[in-house]
């Protein structure tokens, strides 16, 4: 019987493609596609599926894209088959119609093969009834994501700035000291236009490194805390105190303790007034405790102030109604948070500030811009508004509330996204509380069950608005609206058919997809054939830290603007290489992907550069599928 690895072997001899390692050379190993080796013709959720969920397999015939010299027909009959044994379990046939569409996203043929009645726990593999085509091992289990879960949960460990990362908890080429500790550092950082000036020193430790830099920005650190503590409140049952963290067995779940850390580095953020800091740039060095360069704050901002309140607000519930010791007083101290921080941005509507911006003179001071235009601006209004009143029921902030909901999209059009999801999530609470009218669950109910459609399943079942730079977020997020229309939904049949679509994202995003890549880092220990191995980070590793989900397919990629022979000097043109890599260049837009890690000029940040962001949101979707 073929296995995954004789089957690559047999395909890498055809000569069919190029299947060779990674050259030595960047400015070579870069120029073409030969570190892309395509997926096997059956892709499938590596890690497994629970027993009573749907189990969609995909059959995949390339027809556009950088893996189109293997296309054939997929056969007529396929076999599930013990991994342990070979024993076939059951056969199943297929309809392989030659006049299957080509899937627009993917540019293959796309079959789907439905092995539901595989519901016996254990271990399998599918095969094409000639054994000439097999996946990789799958299992079945009520408790397959659990470790998963755990690992991805982790890597916010990793993430933590100013903690020490040793062993055991630490693997063993994954430990480092505690970072931006040293003089003037976080714990003395200073404002960056007054470098100078002492009297700026503010003690800003802790936190989280945002993404593949150590830099941290207020406005999404609230949302991924706001975003772990959904997750918790969503499925609470899921989330122990043994996921292997500093805090794991002091009888709080874990979950909350992560959460913990992000929101005292926000408190520490905020000023006396109630304003709160928009951004702390840090050094980066390889690994983190080796930056020895200043930490710089940029000034408070009426988008970092509300993020915070509604974060604040909405920890003071979550932690308010935790029995563990020391909670009450905590969600106390978030409460007079929360209220001072919208106090303050009440007062102060429309206070902005650009990082790492000549208009300012922050050049440098972070990577990504954090400040919210209009739009998104009032979506933060309407968000803090609803928490600081869900927690405080204070009915003057009523007026304020109804009139940012009101701007919203999801009011004006009923529009429901993965990108606007600040507003829907608050509206959602504002709307299971008993004192809200009925007609506004009524009325949401309606716009998500409409705007999220169960069409759009064909091809590996992932419709999406939109596929760019972080497309992993979006997939996860898009996953979440689906569950929140199944909760919505009074229709038994309806909630199972959401449900089922929300699993297609998840399965997605565990290796059935075009890639036939598990978007998790250095997951093979955990059951994955074939996961992420090279990833955009500023802390390198020998071997990357398991657990990360990395941004995705995109498009858009393009090497920097200056290649391949303007970017100053010929080394400097050297790196480009002969062509930009492809994939993920000029590829059908989920082939838009490949394992890389190379800095400028090829800039893999915008395919392979892992986030918070992206790691919360896909906490989240994973987290409802954990028994």
């Amino acid at each position: 019987m073929i296995r995954r690895a004789a089957w690559l072997a047999a395909f890498c001899l055809t000569g069919l493609a190029a299947c060779s390692s990674p050259k030595s050379d960047p400015a070579e190993a870069r120029a073409g596609p030969a570190d892309a080796v395509p997926a096997l013709p059956i892709v499938l959720d590596q890690f497994g599926y629970r027993p009573d969920d749907p189990k969609i397999v995909r059959i995949r015939q390339p027809r556009e894209g950088y893996d189109t010299a293997w296309s054939r027909l997929p056969r007529l009959t396929y076999y599930v088959r013990r991994a342990d044994t070979d024993e076939a379990v059951r056969s199943f046939a297929l309809d392989a119609s030659e006049n299957k569409p080509v899937d627009a996203m993917s540019g293959d043929q796309v079959w789907q093969l439905d092995i539901s009645r595989i519901s016996e726990p254990g271990d399998y593999f599918v095969t094409s009834g000639d054994g000439s085509e097999a996946s990789g091992a799958f299992k079945v289990s009520d408790d397959v994501y659990r470790p998963v879960l755990r690992e991805a949960f982790r890597t916010f460990y990793y993430q933590r700035a100013g903690f020490a990362k040793t062993e055991p908890l630490a693997g063993a080429g994954w430990t480092d000291a505690a970072s931006h500790i040293g003089p003037g550092q976080d714990t003395e950082a200073r404002l960056y236009s007054a470098p100078d000036d002492a009297r700026t020193a503010r003690d800003l430790h802790g936190g989280w490194y945002d993404a593949g830099d150590y830099n941290q920005y207020t406005n999404w650190t609230a949302d991924q805390c706001r975003t772990l503590l959904m997750s918790y409140l969503e499925n609470p049952d899921v989330w122990g105190d043994d996921f292997g963290i500093p805090e794991s067995g002091n009888a709080v779940p874990d979950i909350l303790d992560e959460a913990r850390w992000g929101l005292d580095w926000l408190l520490r953020m905020q000023n006396a007034d109630g304003s709160v800091l928009s951004i702390l740039g840090r050094d980066t060095a390889n690994p983190p405790s080796a930056a020895t360069g200043p930490s710089r704050y940029g000034p408070a901002s009426t988008s970092a102030t509300l993020s915070a309140a509604a974060t604040f607000a909405f920890a003071a519930l979550v932690f308010g109604d935790s029995p563990a010791p020391g909670h009450a007083d905590y969600a106390a101290r978030l409460r007079e948070a929360a209220v001072s921080a919208w106090t303050w941005a009440e007062g102060h509507p429309s206070v902005t500030f650009l990082n790492n911006d000549r208009s300012t003179g922050s050049e440098g001071l972070g990577a990504g811009q954090q400040e919210a235009d209009k739009e998104y601006l009032n979506i933060k209004r309407f968000a803090a508004a609803a928490y600081v009143y869900a927690l405080t029921g204070d009915t003057a902030i009523v007026p304020a509330m109804d009139a940012a909901l009101a701007k919203t999209s999801l009011m004006q059009s009923g529009q429901v996204d993965a990108y606007r999801y600040e507003a829907q999530d608050a509206a959602l609470l504002l709307a299971r509380r008993p004192e809200t009218p009925p007609e506004m669950l009524t009325y949401l109910t309606l716009v998500f069950q409409d705007r999220l459609t169960l069409d759009g399943g064909e091809g590996y079942g992932v419709p999406v608005d939109a596929l760019h730079w972080g497309s992993n977020h979006v997939m996860a997020r898009t996953g979440a609206l689906y569950l929140d229309a199944a909760r919505l939904s009074a229709s038994p049949g309806d909630a199972a058919a959401y449900t089922a679509r929300a699993l297609d994202y998840l399965h997605y995003l565990h290796g059935a997809n075009p890639m036939g890549k598990v978007y998790l880092t250095n997951m093979g220990a955990f059951g994955a054939e074939s996961s992420v191995g090279e990833y955009y980070r500023s802390w390198h590793t020998e071997t990357p830290i398991p657990g990360f989900l990395v941004g995705g397919p995109n498009p858009s990629y393009e090497w920097d603007a200056c290649c391949p022979d303007k970017c100053g000097n010929a080394a400097s043109n050297a790196a480009c290489g002969k062509a930009p890599p492809s994939p993920p260049y000029r590829q059908p837009p989920l082939k838009s992907y490949l394992d890389f890690d190379d800095g400028w000029p090829l800039n893999s940040w915008q395919i392979t550069e892992n986030s918070n962001a992206y790691q919360a949101a896909y906490l989240r979707l994973l987290a409802n599928f954990v028994d």
